[in-house]
């Protein structure tokens, strides 16, 4: 869940202030202050692009290990493709199970 914090350091993330609870005290005095409307903006905006990457988020335990990519690749320059085939297949299927939508 993206929080006011993540937009106010997307926002301004140069800026000093502190968050208590919800009340925002800006001490920064060389970088304005965004206005709430602009803070509400950006956590819609950074949610929606958090929840858009969550196939990716699904994917990453269910891929195969790279030491097996490596194994493939090693085995593959000798000749043989089958754990290469094998390990693109394992790959093939994450993404099926979680597509990009």
């Amino acid at each position: 869940m993206i929080s006011i914090v993540d937009a106010l350091k997307s926002l301004q993330p140069n800026a000093e202030w502190v968050l208590r609870g919800e009340t925002l005290e800006w001490i920064d005095t060389r970088i304005s202050q965004p206005t709430k409307q602009q803070i509400d903006a950006e956590v819609t905006r950074l949610q929606a692009q958090y929840d858009a990457l969550e196939y990716t988020r699904k994917r990453a335990p269910e891929y195969p290990p790279l030491t097996d990519l490596a194994d493939a690749l090693y085995h593959q320059s000798k000749g043989d493709e089958t754990k290469l085939t094998a390990y693109l297949a394992k790959c093939e299927a994450v993404k099926q199970k979680y597509p990009k939508e």
